[in-house]
């Protein structure tokens, strides 16, 4: 039995009783730490909702999933007309529709559900080397395929690199490819090079020309060490959990170029990036990239859990029948879920709305400097990291939980925010929905700025 106390706030009776039962019946473990642990009743739009019936603007988009935002009726509708679940009759025991688990067997949706993303992936900039796909269930299970095939496409060259402190997972080879060579026991086949983090540890920085000299140096080390072992080489447009580090294209185009080289597959994780994230509909082609294999997942199924590896069919067909085939890889509902994220990307002015709010966020943000409380933002596009100060001897993640639990509150009608818990112990990450209405985005940034006043004064 633990012995961690349930979260508990005053006037949340409801929620307070969910909590206490979750600890019971779930290990903590499956929990990413929150000073809030929100209970959600339901969500729409930009907005979660608590059983006790307050509104928080969610500034996560569940994290970095619901970038149409939270259950839109033209999504849903039409996620339901491509299952055919209008067949459904009053009164009637079965639904005349697809199954919604197609192992070992292929449904015409998943056929669309390909034929689209890449069609949509091709006409993309930089998309002109993918050609297949490889569908999953998780982000970690794309990444996992996607090494499989690196590994076997030349036989004898088994090694990987990996630019450290980034997050692919945390089973099998995602998680050895995940963090630094410090973090824990290694995979043999592993070896990390540097991420670029303080030259873009802030805007300003960023905007700094940088020195590849350094990055080349331990990537023709690593060659002339390994050379007849390595495979591939896997990076993330920008780091995410690592502290929302976004480099300059020049790092990215390095890595790209040194693969181009040595007939190394150059994989991008864009598992939290793509669908507009950055701001186009790749990150891909925001870095200026043509990757060989990229990852895919979160925005991807909107909410509905789905992910893929897509890239060159050269690459994916040295495995053999079976060996990245899974219980829900290719499932009818995920694959209905991609065709409707799909329609309304192509069909909306999402992307468009995304561009708009981008430069709100940044405005709104590198204003919370002012307040001492923020001493680095970062990010582009709809996806930021604002790292916390340190003030007096209240460490920089003291303030981070400080600033989580007073947004949640919202106190004396004020608006409440829901934020995920800090990323590398003291940055908070903003990523709201790429629909937000600017105005309503404007007036929850200006209310984390009281807050983080508030924080700072204490």
């Amino acid at each position: 039995m633990t012995d961690i106390q349930p979260i508990q706030f005053d006037g949340e009776d409801k929620s307070n009783s969910v909590r206490a039962k979750i600890l019971q019946q779930e290990p903590f473990a499956i929990r990413t730490f929150t000073p809030s642990q929100c209970v959600i009743s339901h969500s729409a739009g930009s907005y979660h909702y608590t059983p006790e019936g307050r509104k928080l603007a969610d500034f996560t988009s569940g994290v970095l999933v619901a970038n149409l935002g939270h259950n839109p009726v033209a999504w849903w509708n039409r996620v339901v007309g491509y299952l055919g679940l209008e067949a459904i009759k009053e009164g009637g025991e079965y639904a005349n529709s697809v199954p919604l688990t197609a192992y070992n067997a292929i449904t015409e949706i998943e056929s669309q559900s390909n034929e689209r993303l890449l069609a949509n992936l091709q006409a993309a900039p930089g998309g002109n080397r993918i050609n297949q796909i490889m569908w999953s269930a998780s982000g970690s299970e794309a990444v996992q395929k996607a090494l499989w095939a690196a590994i076997k496409y030349q036989p004898g060259k088994d090694m990987i690199i990996a630019t450290r402190h980034g997050f692919h997972g945390k089973k099998g080879l995602a998680g050895a490819v995940t963090g630094s060579e410090e973090d824990k026991e290694r995979d043999e086949r592993v070896r990390f090079i540097s991420f670029p983090k303080s030259e873009c540890d802030d805007v300003e920085t960023r905007k700094q020309p940088i020195d590849l000299k350094p990055y080349q140096q331990e990537l023709d080390t690593l060659w002339d060490k390994h050379g007849d072992r390595l495979c591939c080489v896997i990076t993330e447009p920008y780091l995410g959990g690592g502290g929302s580090y976004h480099p300059q294209k020049e790092y990215l185009q390095l890595l790209q170029a040194f693969c181009r080289e040595h007939n190394l597959v150059f994989i991008l994780d864009e598992i939290q990036s793509n669908f507009g994230r950055t701001g186009p509909m790749y990150a891909f082609s925001h870095y200026e990239l043509e990757p060989d294999v990229v990852l895919l997942g979160k925005g991807l199924g909107n909410g509905v859990p789905v992910s893929a590896a897509v890239g060159r069919n050269d690459v994916f067909e040295s495995l053999g029948y079976g060996e990245a085939s899974d219980t829900w890889s290719a499932n009818p509902l995920s694959s209905a879920a991609v065709v409707a994220t799909l329609d309304e990307f192509e069909t909306t002015n999402t992307l468009q709305k995304g561009s708009h709010l981008a430069g709100i966020i940044e405005t709104g943000l590198i204003r919370l400097k002012e307040t001492g409380a923020i001493s680095k933002v970062r990010g582009e596009g709809c996806v930021w990291g604002i790292e916390c100060a340190d003030i007096g001897e209240r460490k920089g993640a003291v303030i981070a939980n400080q600033i989580i639990e007073e947004c949640y509150l919202g106190k004396d009608g004020a608006l409440a925010i829901h934020l995920l818990g800090a990323l590398a112990g003291k940055v908070l990450r903003i990523s709201p929905p790429l629909t937000m209405c600017p105005d309503e985005c404007k007036a929850y940034l200006d209310r984390l700025y009281e807050v983080c006043q508030q924080v700072a004064a204490r």
